[in-house]
């Protein structure tokens, strides 16, 4: 029950890619070519530039399309919370731990996982994510067995990963794993043309959202 309810969390509106400026149309050809793929891939670029959207449209146009997008961020929980979120857990395995817990890895099979700030992944984490790529298997907490599951990581971030991992602050071995297919997602300040498409597309959006008719951007507003 708790799988089909995070498999149902995960199904998520038709995402649209705007993409005006050359620089965008350039990232959405690239986004085209690793839809297709089943390889995991590496979002970058800094914060706000839309790299779960990106993550989004690679899953909704790949042959996972069928299967669940879930998305966490591993800046946003503690390290213990993190690991049994990713992992799950069993009954008793620690303080707290009163019933079997899914995993959102485990809830992700046959899907996608978005991991968003990998660069904040706790060392411990780091480590059990990296079994669960090199073995395609996972242990919830607490267990002593393991399960198979088929799961495509997108993983995002904003740092510098080869630096943290120079710093030992990331793992080397898993930073190889996750930079498979990268793709770096452009600022705004970078893309321009698509400053006037954004506003109008959200312009729309929020009227349709509201049921009152499109108004769009005067003259005024547009320069």
């Amino acid at each position: 029950k708790e799988n089909q309810t995070l498999r149902a969390a995960g199904q998520s509106e038709e995402v649209d890619m705007v993409a005006s400026a050359p620089a965008m149309q350039n990232v959405v050809a690239q986004l085209e070519v690793i839809a297709e793929a089943n390889a995991d891939v590496l979002l970058t670029g800094e914060s706000g530039v839309g790299k779960e959207v990106a993550a989004k449209w690679i899953h909704e146009h790949s042959p996972r399309k069928d299967g669940g997008f879930l998305a966490v961020n591993c800046a946003a929980l503690p390290g213990p919370l993190l690991e049994s979120e990713l992992f799950g857990h069993e009954k008793g395995a620690f303080t707290g731990a009163t019933a079997n817990r899914l995993g959102l890895i485990e809830a992700a099979d046959g899907g996608t996982l978005f991991l968003d700030e990998i660069g904040e992944l706790p060392l411990a984490a780091q480590a059990r994510l990296l079994r669960f790529i090199q073995e395609g298997e996972i242990r919830r907490i607490g267990s002593v067995t393991s399960k198979n599951v088929d799961v495509r990581l997108i993983c995002a971030t904003h740092r510098d990963l080869a630096e943290r991992a120079a710093r030992g602050e990331f793992r080397e071995d898993l930073f190889y794993r996750i930079d498979v297919l990268r793709l770096d997602i452009p600022p705004l300040r970078e893309r321009e043309d698509d400053i006037v498409v954004l506003a109008n597309w959200f312009i729309e959006r929020q009227a349709a959202k509201l049921g009152v008719p499109t108004k769009p951007l005067s003259e005024q507003s547009r320069d």
